[in-house]
Protein backbone atom coordinates (compact mmCIF):
# COMPACT_ATOMS: atom_id res chain seq x y z
CA UNK A 1 0.00 0.00 0.00
CA UNK A 2 2.89 2.31 0.70
CA UNK A 3 4.49 2.13 -2.93
CA UNK A 4 1.10 2.86 -3.97
CA UNK A 5 0.57 5.81 -2.75
CA UNK A 6 4.00 6.99 -3.25
CA UNK A 7 3.46 6.39 -6.62
CA UNK A 8 0.07 8.91 -6.77
CA UNK A 9 2.20 11.56 -4.68
CA UNK A 10 4.73 12.16 -7.79
CA UNK A 11 2.17 11.67 -10.42
CA UNK A 12 2.12 14.98 -12.64
CA UNK A 13 1.32 15.79 -15.67
CA UNK A 14 2.32 16.47 -19.07
CA UNK A 15 0.61 17.97 -22.03
CA UNK A 16 2.28 16.16 -25.01
CA UNK A 17 0.93 17.77 -28.52
CA UNK A 18 -2.17 15.62 -27.72
CA UNK A 19 -5.63 17.64 -26.81
CA UNK A 20 -5.90 14.66 -23.84
CA UNK A 21 -4.43 15.07 -20.53
CA UNK A 22 -1.72 12.75 -20.00
CA UNK A 23 -0.97 11.37 -16.34
CA UNK A 24 2.56 10.21 -15.96
CA UNK A 25 5.32 10.44 -13.59
CA UNK A 26 8.91 11.80 -14.84
CA UNK A 27 10.07 7.93 -13.52
CA UNK A 28 7.48 6.49 -15.95
CA UNK A 29 8.20 9.12 -19.16
CA UNK A 30 12.09 8.01 -18.44
CA UNK A 31 11.05 4.34 -18.13
CA UNK A 32 9.33 4.78 -21.51
CA UNK A 33 12.20 5.92 -23.47
CA UNK A 34 14.31 3.10 -21.48
CA UNK A 35 12.17 0.48 -22.77
CA UNK A 36 11.95 2.01 -26.10
CA UNK A 37 15.50 1.95 -26.72
CA UNK A 38 15.45 -2.00 -25.23
CA UNK A 39 13.24 -3.30 -27.40
CA UNK A 40 14.77 -1.93 -30.38
CA UNK A 41 16.24 -5.52 -31.98
CA UNK A 42 13.16 -7.34 -31.02
CA UNK A 43 11.03 -7.06 -34.10
CA UNK A 44 10.46 -10.15 -36.17
CA UNK A 45 8.71 -11.42 -39.09
CA UNK A 46 6.00 -13.02 -37.11
CA UNK A 47 4.36 -10.22 -35.18
CA UNK A 48 3.81 -12.65 -32.47
CA UNK A 49 7.02 -13.85 -31.99
CA UNK A 50 7.94 -9.55 -31.20
CA UNK A 51 4.78 -9.45 -28.80
CA UNK A 52 6.28 -12.25 -26.71
CA UNK A 53 10.05 -10.87 -26.78
CA UNK A 54 8.19 -7.51 -25.69
CA UNK A 55 6.33 -9.07 -23.17
CA UNK A 56 9.08 -11.36 -21.45
CA UNK A 57 11.26 -7.61 -20.81
CA UNK A 58 8.49 -6.97 -18.32
CA UNK A 59 9.29 -9.97 -16.21
CA UNK A 60 8.87 -9.48 -12.63
CA UNK A 61 7.70 -6.40 -12.77
CA UNK A 62 5.30 -6.02 -9.70
CA UNK A 63 0.95 -6.79 -9.89
CA UNK A 64 -0.62 -3.26 -9.03
CA UNK A 65 -4.73 -3.14 -9.60
CA UNK A 66 -6.20 -0.43 -10.04
CA UNK A 67 -3.41 1.89 -11.49
CA UNK A 68 -5.73 3.61 -13.82
CA UNK A 69 -8.55 5.34 -11.48
CA UNK A 70 -6.56 8.26 -10.49
CA UNK A 71 -7.87 11.75 -10.10
CA UNK A 72 -11.07 12.88 -10.13
CA UNK A 73 -11.23 13.06 -14.49
CA UNK A 74 -9.98 10.24 -17.01
CA UNK A 75 -6.48 10.56 -18.03
CA UNK A 76 -4.53 8.85 -20.32
CA UNK A 77 -2.28 7.12 -17.51
CA UNK A 78 1.09 5.83 -18.46
CA UNK A 79 2.67 3.91 -15.61
CA UNK A 80 5.40 0.78 -16.01
CA UNK A 81 5.93 0.45 -12.50
CA UNK A 82 3.08 -1.40 -11.78
CA UNK A 83 0.90 -3.24 -14.20
CA UNK A 84 -2.79 -5.06 -13.46
CA UNK A 85 -3.26 -7.82 -16.54
CA UNK A 86 -4.82 -5.81 -19.05
CA UNK A 87 -2.35 -2.68 -18.44
CA UNK A 88 0.19 -5.34 -19.18
CA UNK A 89 -1.33 -6.47 -22.41
CA UNK A 90 -2.43 -3.01 -23.43
CA UNK A 91 1.33 -1.83 -22.63
CA UNK A 92 2.92 -4.67 -24.59
CA UNK A 93 1.05 -4.34 -27.67
CA UNK A 94 1.49 -0.11 -27.75
CA UNK A 95 4.97 -0.81 -27.19
CA UNK A 96 5.12 -4.23 -30.32
CA UNK A 97 3.05 -1.31 -32.27
CA UNK A 98 5.90 1.22 -32.29
CA UNK A 99 8.37 -1.48 -33.58
CA UNK A 100 6.27 -2.44 -36.54
CA UNK A 101 5.68 1.39 -37.06
CA UNK A 102 9.35 1.86 -36.87
CA UNK A 103 8.46 4.33 -34.04
CA UNK A 104 11.13 5.68 -31.24
CA UNK A 105 9.57 8.33 -29.82
CA UNK A 106 6.92 8.76 -26.19
CA UNK A 107 4.62 11.05 -27.70
CA UNK A 108 4.23 7.45 -30.67
CA UNK A 109 3.72 5.14 -27.61
CA UNK A 110 1.21 7.29 -25.61
CA UNK A 111 -1.04 7.54 -29.18
CA UNK A 112 -0.64 3.73 -29.31
CA UNK A 113 -1.94 3.34 -25.56
CA UNK A 114 -4.92 5.85 -26.04
CA UNK A 115 -5.86 4.09 -29.21
CA UNK A 116 -5.76 0.80 -27.66
CA UNK A 117 -7.36 1.65 -24.05
CA UNK A 118 -10.18 4.00 -25.48
CA UNK A 119 -13.56 3.07 -27.61
CA UNK A 120 -12.94 3.90 -31.53
CA UNK A 121 -8.98 4.87 -29.91
CA UNK A 122 -9.95 7.98 -28.71
CA UNK A 123 -10.03 9.19 -24.60
CA UNK A 124 -13.36 11.25 -24.03
CA UNK A 125 -14.02 10.64 -20.52
CA UNK A 126 -14.07 7.53 -18.48
CA UNK A 127 -16.80 5.77 -20.05
CA UNK A 128 -14.84 5.49 -23.05
CA UNK A 129 -12.62 3.59 -21.69
CA UNK A 130 -12.77 -0.31 -22.51
CA UNK A 131 -13.65 -1.06 -19.07
CA UNK A 132 -15.19 -5.12 -20.51
CA UNK A 133 -12.06 -7.39 -22.28
CA UNK A 134 -14.92 -8.47 -24.79
CA UNK A 135 -15.78 -5.02 -25.44
CA UNK A 136 -11.43 -4.47 -25.75
CA UNK A 137 -11.49 -7.34 -27.87
CA UNK A 138 -14.39 -6.34 -30.56
CA UNK A 139 -13.07 -2.82 -30.40
CA UNK A 140 -9.43 -3.14 -31.28
CA UNK A 141 -10.20 -5.57 -34.04
CA UNK A 142 -12.97 -3.12 -35.58
CA UNK A 143 -9.37 -0.27 -35.38
CA UNK A 144 -7.95 -3.52 -37.63
CA UNK A 145 -5.43 -3.82 -34.96
CA UNK A 146 -6.52 -7.67 -33.77
CA UNK A 147 -9.04 -10.29 -35.09
CA UNK A 148 -11.01 -12.25 -32.72
CA UNK A 149 -9.99 -15.55 -33.52
CA UNK A 150 -11.97 -17.83 -30.87
CA UNK A 151 -14.85 -19.08 -33.40
CA UNK A 152 -12.20 -20.28 -35.64
CA UNK A 153 -10.48 -22.50 -32.94
CA UNK A 154 -13.49 -24.60 -31.73
CA UNK A 155 -15.46 -21.61 -29.57
CA UNK A 156 -19.03 -21.25 -29.54
CA UNK A 157 -21.37 -18.07 -28.90
CA UNK A 158 -22.88 -17.58 -25.60
CA UNK A 159 -25.03 -14.82 -23.84
CA UNK A 160 -24.33 -13.91 -20.67
CA UNK A 161 -25.90 -10.37 -18.77
CA UNK A 162 -22.99 -7.99 -18.81
CA UNK A 163 -23.65 -5.69 -15.56
CA UNK A 164 -20.84 -5.79 -12.93
CA UNK A 165 -20.14 -2.22 -12.93
CA UNK A 166 -23.41 -1.09 -12.47
CA UNK A 167 -24.36 -3.56 -10.04
CA UNK A 168 -21.31 -2.92 -7.89
CA UNK A 169 -21.40 0.82 -8.34
CA UNK A 170 -19.46 1.68 -5.37
CA UNK A 171 -16.20 -0.09 -6.18
CA UNK A 172 -16.25 2.00 -8.89
CA UNK A 173 -15.36 5.32 -7.36
CA UNK A 174 -15.32 7.26 -10.96
CA UNK A 175 -19.01 6.06 -10.86
CA UNK A 176 -20.28 8.30 -8.12
CA UNK A 177 -20.73 10.46 -10.87
CA UNK A 178 -24.31 9.86 -12.60
CA UNK A 179 -23.45 10.69 -16.10
CA UNK A 180 -20.61 8.44 -15.64
CA UNK A 181 -22.76 5.86 -14.42
CA UNK A 182 -25.45 6.63 -16.74
CA UNK A 183 -23.24 5.90 -20.25
CA UNK A 184 -21.60 2.71 -18.32
CA UNK A 185 -25.21 1.28 -18.61
CA UNK A 186 -25.22 2.10 -22.11
CA UNK A 187 -22.20 0.30 -22.51
CA UNK A 188 -22.94 -2.52 -20.98
CA UNK A 189 -26.50 -2.64 -22.42
CA UNK A 190 -24.80 -2.99 -25.97
CA UNK A 191 -22.75 -5.28 -24.88
CA UNK A 192 -25.87 -7.94 -23.59
CA UNK A 193 -27.46 -7.20 -27.02
CA UNK A 194 -24.60 -9.54 -28.42
CA UNK A 195 -23.52 -12.91 -27.99
CA UNK A 196 -19.44 -13.46 -27.23
CA UNK A 197 -17.72 -16.57 -28.40
CA UNK A 198 -15.79 -18.95 -25.80
CA UNK A 199 -13.36 -21.71 -26.44
CA UNK A 200 -14.76 -23.87 -23.48
CA UNK A 201 -12.47 -25.02 -20.61
CA UNK A 202 -12.55 -29.13 -21.81
CA UNK A 203 -12.11 -27.96 -25.40
CA UNK A 204 -8.85 -26.02 -24.79
CA UNK A 205 -5.93 -28.68 -24.63
CA UNK A 206 -7.44 -30.51 -27.91
CA UNK A 207 -7.05 -26.94 -29.80
CA UNK A 208 -3.85 -25.53 -27.55
CA UNK A 209 -2.15 -26.26 -31.15
CA UNK A 210 -4.37 -23.51 -32.72
CA UNK A 211 -3.14 -21.03 -30.15
CA UNK A 212 -0.33 -19.20 -31.21
CA UNK A 213 2.27 -17.13 -29.65
CA UNK A 214 0.99 -13.84 -29.18
CA UNK A 215 -2.20 -14.14 -29.07
CA UNK A 216 -3.99 -12.68 -26.35
CA UNK A 217 -6.21 -14.74 -23.86
CA UNK A 218 -8.87 -13.62 -22.00
CA UNK A 219 -10.30 -15.57 -18.99
CA UNK A 220 -14.31 -16.14 -19.04
CA UNK A 221 -15.84 -16.41 -16.26
CA UNK A 222 -18.74 -17.85 -14.54
CA UNK A 223 -19.01 -14.98 -11.70
CA UNK A 224 -22.62 -13.45 -12.64
CA UNK A 225 -22.35 -10.04 -14.32
CA UNK A 226 -18.53 -10.21 -15.97
CA UNK A 227 -17.37 -11.34 -19.11
CA UNK A 228 -13.48 -12.22 -18.32
CA UNK A 229 -11.84 -11.69 -15.28
CA UNK A 230 -8.18 -12.49 -16.12
CA UNK A 231 -5.80 -11.67 -19.40
CA UNK A 232 -2.37 -12.65 -20.76
CA UNK A 233 -0.48 -13.08 -24.07
CA UNK A 234 0.35 -16.61 -24.92
CA UNK A 235 3.68 -18.09 -25.12
CA UNK A 236 5.14 -21.26 -26.16
CA UNK A 237 7.79 -22.59 -24.06
CA UNK A 238 10.46 -24.88 -24.39
CA UNK A 239 8.07 -27.97 -23.18
CA UNK A 240 6.24 -27.37 -26.52
CA UNK A 241 2.55 -26.14 -24.98
CA UNK A 242 1.14 -23.32 -24.32
CA UNK A 243 1.66 -21.14 -21.55
CA UNK A 244 0.50 -17.63 -20.00
CA UNK A 245 2.50 -14.29 -19.98
CA UNK A 246 0.74 -12.33 -17.58
CA UNK A 247 0.71 -10.06 -14.87
CA UNK A 248 0.02 -12.69 -12.34
CA UNK A 249 -2.40 -12.28 -8.82
CA UNK A 250 -0.66 -15.37 -7.51
CA UNK A 251 2.80 -14.06 -7.54
CA UNK A 252 1.83 -10.64 -7.74
CA UNK A 253 4.54 -9.84 -10.55
CA UNK A 254 4.90 -10.32 -14.35
CA UNK A 255 5.71 -13.94 -14.84
CA UNK A 256 5.05 -16.72 -17.30
CA UNK A 257 2.68 -19.42 -16.08
CA UNK A 258 4.52 -23.08 -14.55
CA UNK A 259 1.75 -24.85 -16.17
CA UNK A 260 0.40 -25.14 -19.60
CA UNK A 261 -2.37 -22.55 -20.12
CA UNK A 262 -5.07 -25.82 -20.26
CA UNK A 263 -3.75 -27.30 -16.93
CA UNK A 264 -3.42 -23.49 -15.10
CA UNK A 265 -7.28 -22.96 -16.02
CA UNK A 266 -8.09 -26.23 -13.98
CA UNK A 267 -6.99 -24.35 -11.38
CA UNK A 268 -9.07 -21.36 -11.75
CA UNK A 269 -12.73 -22.63 -9.67
CA UNK A 270 -14.55 -19.59 -11.55
CA UNK A 271 -12.68 -20.24 -15.15
CA UNK A 272 -15.57 -21.28 -17.73
CA UNK A 273 -13.03 -20.95 -20.93
CA UNK A 274 -10.78 -18.43 -22.96
CA UNK A 275 -11.53 -15.50 -25.76
CA UNK A 276 -8.54 -15.66 -28.32
CA UNK A 277 -7.60 -12.53 -30.46
CA UNK A 278 -4.47 -12.22 -32.54
CA UNK A 279 -2.86 -9.22 -33.10
CA UNK A 280 -2.64 -8.28 -36.52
Amino acid sequence: MRQVLLLLIVLINYQSGYTQQITCSPKDKVAVEEKINAIEELLQPNFGSTIVSVGKTFMKTPYVAKTLEIGDTETLVVNLQGLDCTTFVENVLAFSMLLKQQEDSFDAFVKNLEVIRYKDGALDGYASRLHYFSEWISNNAEKGLLKDITGEIGGAEITKDIDFMSTYRDLYPFLADDTNFDKIKVSENFLNSKAICVLAQDKIAENEHLIQSGDIIALATSINGLDVTHTGVATKEKDGRIHLLHASTGSMEVEVSKKPLAEYLKGIKSNTGIMVARPL
